[in-house]
């Protein structure tokens, strides 16, 4: 659905991406994993349309992300970025009702009501929904977000994609399951998303394929269990790992790889 190819990334004289192909499907989640500074976030933005590479190209169904207008991209595919602060008090509601602003206008937005709704009651923030964002906890805000991204894509025509940068990196472990499984109900509806993750025991839960970017290459995109080899990592992470995606990773602090 959204598919990059040789996709390459500057900001001034450092490379960011170089030469990264990934496809995304309807269907099927993609953890993106890696080393800190390895691209993943840039990766998501050049994806979700939110910069143009130097070369390569980035498709939605076939068609240049550079031809889509904004406005048509949004209905197509949502982006949840590390939050961030908001340059006005917002309640949880208002925040999340403004992934229905590319509907304003359209037949669709009779539905944003409930869609909102719907969006909160998924990622357990209905009983915030008055409460400014401003007060809100770390983790809470992640899941407002989420929230977001759902409600943008109630009433996508066709396949749609949900591209999220870290969703789970402050919450704590049961939010963070209902996150995942939150992804995988979404793909299960027929979307394509893509979720970068650094715990890889959670890439490895959620994921039907992983992708392993290293220095803005990408090393690695496949099963699970292939691009989460603890060899593989252990090489990229320059540390070793015991186990095994399907059993569990556990890295070996204090010692580096052979």
């Amino acid at each position: 659905m959204i598919a990059a190819r040789d996709v390459t990334l500057r900001a001034g004289r450092r490379v960011l991406l170089q030469g990264v192909s990934l496809a995304l499907q309807p269907g099927r989640v993609t953890a993106l994993v890696g080393p800190n500074g390895a691209g993943k976030s840039s990766l998501l933005r050049v994806l979700g349309g939110e910069g143009r590479p130097d070369s390569g190209t980035v498709s939605l169904a076939g068609q240049a992300l550079a031809a889509l207008s904004p406005l048509a991209l949004a209905r197509r595919r949502a982006v949840m970025r590390q939050s961030g602060g908001l340059a006005f008090p917002m309640s949880v509601a208002e925040v999340v009702g403004l992934g229905r602003l590319p509907w304003h206008g359209t037949p669709e937005a009779a539905r944003d009501r409930p869609a909102i709704a719907r969006a909160m009651a998924l990622a357990e923030v209905a009983h915030l929904a008055g409460q400014a964002h401003a007060t809100l906890s770390g983790g809470e805000r992640q899941r407002v977000h989420l929230a977001r991204a759902l409600a943008q894509l109630e009433g996508a025509a066709g396949p749609a994609a949900l591209l999220l940068d870290e969703p789970t990196a402050s919450l704590d472990v049961r939010h963070a399951g209902l996150v995942l499984r939150l992804l995988r109900a979404q793909a299960a509806a027929g979307r394509a998303v893509l979720v970068v993750l650094h715990d890889l025991n959670e890439a490895a839960h959620v994921a039907d394929e992983v992708a392993v970017l290293a220095a803005g290459r990408l090393v690695a995109c496949g099963p699970v269990a292939e691009a989460l080899a603890p060899a593989a990592l252990a090489r990229i992470y320059g540390i070793g790992f015991r186990g095994s995606a399907a059993q569990g990773l556990v890295p070996v602090f204090g010692a580096t790889a052979a």
